[in-house]
């Protein structure tokens, strides 16, 4: 074991001069590699990273902080952590962070505009370096609060219309909706049910084209709302829209638990999935979280997503004024399951 390591085996702080000496590079080095400021050779990084971990190094972050003005923390916004969609964009966000050695600062806001603005309000640049703000619902007008921010401000899972001054990854949410129509269409289907919640305006709109371009409208009376995209709520808006048109052929749900209750209700007015009735899903999984039935869904990338509004937040962060980059729409994809056949 080498000499210098001993030093440290009775419990003595390791100091960044210690990783310096360890790595054979200079004390600014060290900080330059922890800061991720400046461009360091890779084969150099590699060799204090590897420091680091030999000697157990761990950042005074409070020293560092006042040194530098940086808090080496992300902010990030999200409706909810009790969704697979969401909980998946925070696990992505955070590991794209320790990637880049800074920590995830996690608020949620539970869809309470009221509490959104008080976290909105409360955040400086002496708490977070940059912000994510994953999902727009009960968020779009607290953003002027943000209007002079010190800080980077980065939108993502953006789905209304799309704001200016801001960094924007999101994904096509209406391009999601088409795929899911062309999928139907390319089955025969003519007779169709759109299951949404209020908040997916452009996935039905999506959903609708498709159907257009063949030249057949989906009318008003087709579209059912759900208050909320839960299964409860999906389960007597699907089971109101089979029993209205019981002609329906095939139901587009614009979330994955509208979808499973789709299933459900028509099981319970005696029809069969997919034999009598097709469903095709768009959000999360394909498989559903309470299906029995392997759903056909629009599958999202999200966990991109969450890596790239990342990427957008820290390259802010090192080249701060710079052109805002032009919004990334994120393209989803349909993945069949055992939900959806040709109608009979």
């Amino acid at each position: 074991m080498p000499a210098n390591r001993d030093r440290h085996d009775g419990g003595a702080m390791v100091t960044m001069q210690d990783v310096a000496e360890r790595a054979g590079v200079t004390k600014q080095t060290v900080s330059n590699v922890l800061s991720g400021r400046v461009a360091v050779r890779p084969a150099t990084e590699a060799r204090v990273r590897a420091a680091i971990a030999e000697l157990g190094y761990v950042p005074n972050l409070v020293a560092r902080s006042l040194a530098t003005g940086s808090t080496r923390t992300v902010g990030l916004f999200v409706p909810t952590v009790s969704t697979p969609f969401y909980a998946d964009v925070v696990e992505q966000a955070e590991d794209a962070l320790e990637e880049r050695g800074y920590r995830l600062l996690l608020c949620t806001t539970r869809l309470d505009g009221e509490r959104a603005r008080r976290h909105l309000a409360g955040l400086t640049s002496r708490s977070v370096d940059a912000l994510l703000i994953a999902g727009d619902q009960g968020l779009t007008g607290h953003l002027p609060l943000l209007a002079d921010a010190r800080f980077p401000v980065v939108l993502c899972a953006w789905e209304s219309e799309l704001p200016a001054g801001f960094p924007v990854v999101t994904i096509d949410y209406e391009h999601g909706g088409h795929l899911a129509g062309r999928h139907l269409r390319e089955l025969g289907h003519e007779r169709v049910a759109v299951l949404a919640s209020p908040a997916h305006g452009i996935r039905v709109a999506g959903f609708r084209r498709a159907f257009a371009e063949d030249g057949i409208a989906v009318p008003d009376g087709a579209v059912h709302l759900a208050a909320e995209p839960t299964f409860r709520s999906g389960l007597a808006a699907a089971t109101a829209a089979l029993r209205t048109d019981p002609g329906t052929t095939a139901l587009f749900a614009t979330h994955d638990l509208l979808a499973a209750a789709a299933v459900e209700a028509a099981r319970a007015l005696g029809r069969s999935v997919p034999d009598d009735l097709s469903v095709v899903a768009h959000d999360e999984t394909p498989a559903g979280p309470l299906s029995r039935t392997p759903l056909t869904g629009v599958v999202l990338p999200k966990r991109e997503m969450a890596r790239q509004a990342v990427d957008v937040a820290l390259g802010a962060i090192t080249s701060p004024g710079a052109p805002a980059p032009r919004p990334r729409l994120l393209r989803p994809e349909l993945v069949t399951g055992g939900s959806t056949s040709r109608v009979r």
